[in-house]
């Protein structure tokens, strides 16, 4: 399989799982639920997944 084909299938299932979740929770729930059942989702199809990753972040005020 080539390197686009595979990327555009596991582009599917997050998309599909993102649309599933939605689906089941409606909207105006807490991030956190959304996060937990995604999670369940892409695990469920097969994916890794690393939540809450910590990203080095640069914050300045210019004035």
């Amino acid at each position: 399989m080539m390197e686009k084909e595979r990327l555009n299938g596991i582009t599917e299932s997050i998309i599909g799982a993102a649309i599933e979740v939605h689906r089941a929770l409606g909207p105006g729930l807490p991030e956190s639920a959304y996060e937990a059942c995604l999670t369940f989702e892409l695990v469920h199809r097969g994916l890794k997944v690393e939540q809450q990753k910590p990203l080095p972040v640069v914050y300045s005020i210019r004035r």
